[in-house]
Parts: structure tokens; sequence; C-alpha cells
């Protein structure tokens, strides 16, 4: 094994390391032979003076290699997920697996809880009923199998090194390096045994990555990781300018979801980024012959309702209510004091502060400030008015469900002061900003 003292200093003074360099610190970060403090000093030098190309591969490779690799051998057809970097509203995976699913691709999501203004997709299906998002690797594959695709949590046997690695880059400021953050998602979605990524990174006031230029950072270091490890991956840029969609919550972000997929409802803006995204994944993977046939048939599917019963049957099998696409609204728990947040004036939503709307929930209990708090999947927030939007002078532009009046009081003026209110209007948003591949 490498001295860590030794590998860190070449780091620190800008020098490349070698890929026993690498995976000697790795394995000594998994066994416990190298300290916490000498992790963190490591991805702050990191942070500082990046990786090359070669590095980011080694590192990734030796993340994979910490623990197992997940087989998909015995199904009959290709193997895809989608990651975002997720954003204020953001329940596209709820909505995305099952379309992908039922036109051919299996999807094994493994997703993750929310911290702070962004939500998990997690926390959201743990406010279905029953559902369980910790399962053995067996039954994991088996309901892939049988359904086409299964969202669950983390695993400790998939990419043990990631998890050392981001509890420290959590508290260290080390968070926003690009190499640190591209073996931390491709470790993990390589360990989960797929062939095929589409990522969606978000820019924007409500994103983790405000300037586009950071997360075309991202985006060129992902994809370009993935073709050395041979992952076809393409990346889309994606606006977080504003909320997703309607819905800010959990359980009414799975309400949103289901409408969606059984057409009651369809955010404009949500559907675009859904299609999308479908249509790569359906042509990246083999499915359809070009993205535009891809997302046709994802419209197709959606449309004649098995994308629903897709997702209906995932739920099932993962514990939750047997015709949940039915019983929804009844089995979803959403906080009953509802309270309108109000325009003060007329004019056009010219602007949103994101970011401030999702701590909004946050301060009320509906996120997490720190990890391992708990939170009240039945709080959320209705977004009645868009960025582009008329608003008249007391028309809701926003419907907060809540348990108390102090909560409602604690962030009526927070959120009104995130929302700016103009006579000029505003040019419009687009979802899709930019393709990488």
């Amino acid at each position: 094994m490498e001295i860590p003292y030794e590998i860190i200093r070449k780091k620190r003074d800008g020098e490349v390391l070698n890929k026993n360099d690498i995976y000697s610190f790795i394995s000594g970060a998994v066994e416990e032979n190298i300290s916490d403090a000498q992790i963190s000093a490591f991805c702050m030098s990191v942070f500082f003076n990046d990786m090359n190309l070669e590095e980011k591969t080694y590192l990734t490779n030796a993340m994979i290699d910490s623990g197992e690799v997940i087989s998909w051998n015995h199904l009959s057809g290709p193997v895809a997920d989608k990651h975002s970097t997720g954003g204020i509203g953001d329940k596209v995976s709820l909505i995305l697996a099952p379309i992908v699913a039922s036109c051919g691709l299996f999807v094994p999501m493994i997703a993750g809880r929310g911290l702070g203004h962004t939500g998990g997709t997690i926390d959201k299906l743990e406010s279905i009923p029953g559902y369980n998002t910790s399962l053995e690797e067996t039954e994991f594959k088996n309901i892939v199998g049988d359904v086409g695709c299964a969202i669950i949590g983390q695993t400790n046997s998939l990419a043990p090194a990631d998890k050392i690695f981001y509890a420290i880059r959590d508290v260290t400021a080390t968070i926003e390096s690009v190499p640190l953050i591209t073996a931390s998602i491709l470790s993990k979605k390589i360990a989960a045994g797929i062939s095929g990524l589409v990522m969606d990174i978000k820019t924007g006031n409500g994103a983790f990555a405000t300037k586009k230029l950071f997360a075309t950072e991202i985006a060129e270091s992902i994809v370009t990781v993935s073709k050395k490890l041979g992952l076809k991956t393409s990346a889309l840029i994606t606006d977080m300018n504003q909320p997703l969609g309607s819905a800010i919550g959990n359980s009414v972000e799975v309400i949103e979801a289901v409408d969606f997929l059984i057409g009651n409802e369809r955010d404009k803006r949500l559907n675009e980024l859904v299609l999308e995204l479908a249509g790569d994944m359906l042509f990246n993977n083999g499915i359809s012959d070009s993205i535009e046939s891809g997302k046709t048939l994802a419209q197709k599917k959606l449309s004649d309702g098995y994308s629903a019963e897709c997702f209906n049957r995932m739920v099932n099998e993962l514990g939750g209510p047997s015709n949940f696409i039915k019983t929804y609204s009844n089995d979803l728990s959403v906080a009953g004091f509802k309270k309108d947040i109000k325009a003060d004036k007329a004019g056009y939503i010219y602007d949103v502060d994101t970011l401030s709307v999702g701590r909004a929930l946050t301060l009320v209990g509906g996120g997490r400030k720190k990890r391992g708090d708990k939170i009240d999947h039945s709080l959320g927030f209705i977004v009645n008015a868009s960025v582009g939007d008329w608003v008249e002078k007391g028309q809701s532009f926003l419907t907060a469900y809540l348990k108390t009046e102090d909560q409602f009081s604690s962030i009526n003026n927070y959120i009104k002061e995130s929302y700016t209110i103009s006579l000029k209007e505003p040019k419009p948003l687009p979802v899709i900003i930019e393709k990488i591949k």
C-alpha cells in the first residue's frame, strides 16, 4: 500500500496520481486504514487541483471495485437508468422509469433521499403506504425482471467507497468537485449493472449547479469518463430557475406523478423534459432508431395506459397498495391546513427564487436540514402560476398544505419575497438548454 500522506502530498502539489496511488487510497479508506482527516485532505486537494481524464477514470473504477456489481444477464433487453442532479419539484424519475420500462427497457433505479432544498426520490416513494425502498439484491432483480423497473434506496454493497467519501465531502465543503461528482455518480450507476445512462443536469437558481458553465463541466466530465468505461451516456442541461411541474413536496409530488401517468393533468414543461429524456434513453439503448421515434413510442405507451400500469405494478410489488393508480388520492396523506399565497399587485410572474421556495418547505418540516432528520411527507406546495404567467392582485400564485397557522405565518412573507411580479413580460425559460453526447 502506498503511504496516504505521499498520495495527498502529490495531489496537493498538483501532480498526477497513477492507478496504484488511487486504488491504494480507496482500498485504504474502505478497510479503515486511512483516517477521515486524510480522506478530507485528499478531497480538498482534488477540489483545488482537479484531475485529468485518466485519474477520474481510475477513481471511478476504484470506487466500483470497492463493492459488488449487479449482473442482469438473466434479462432479455437493455438495462439503463437516468440520474438527475436534483431540484425543486423534480419528480421525473417517478414518471420516466415506468414510461421507458413499458417501452422495453429494464430500469433498476437506485435513488437517494433529499437533503436541504432538494427533494429525494426515496422520500417521495416512502409517502406511499407500505412501499419498501430497502430490498435484498435477489428480490430487486426479480422485480426489475417482472415489472421492468424498480426504484429503491442505496445499498451498502454497491460502491461502499463512495458512501465513505460522500459523507466526508458533505461536511468539508468539497461537494462541488467535478472529479469527485463524476466518480460518485458513475461508480454507483455502473455498480448497479446498467449499460446506458442519461444525465439530467439542472442549472439555475434552484439547482446545485447555479451557473451553466459548472453544469456543462459536470456533464462533459461524466460523458467523457463514461465513454472510457464503456457506458453509453448522454446528458441534458435543463432549467431550474423555477419549480418543475406544479407540486413541491413528497405526497403532493407523487400525486402529480400519478396524475401525469394516468392522463389527468400534465404540466407542459414537465412533459417536455420527460419525453426528451425518454427519447434519449430509448434511442441510446437501441429500442428506437432515433430520439424522435423514441419520444413517439413513449407518448404512445403513456397514452395507452401501459406506463401507468407499469408504475402500479412496481408500487404493488414493492409493498404498496394493490391498485394505487385508482386509490392514490385516498392512500396519500396531504396536510389539511390549506392556505393561498396571493399576489400583492397585478403583473407577470417575472422571476422566482427557486432555492428559497424549496427552503421554505424545509423550514416547516417538509425537508431535511441535516441527515437523519425526519420529514413530514404530508406538507407541500402547489404552484398556481409560473414564470411568464399574468396574475391579478389578490390572485393565488401558490397554495400551501400545512398543519398549522404558525407554519403558514413562518413562510408566507418568505415565499412572497421569493416571487418577483412585474409589468414587464419575462423572456421564456427553455426547459432543455443543451445536449451533450
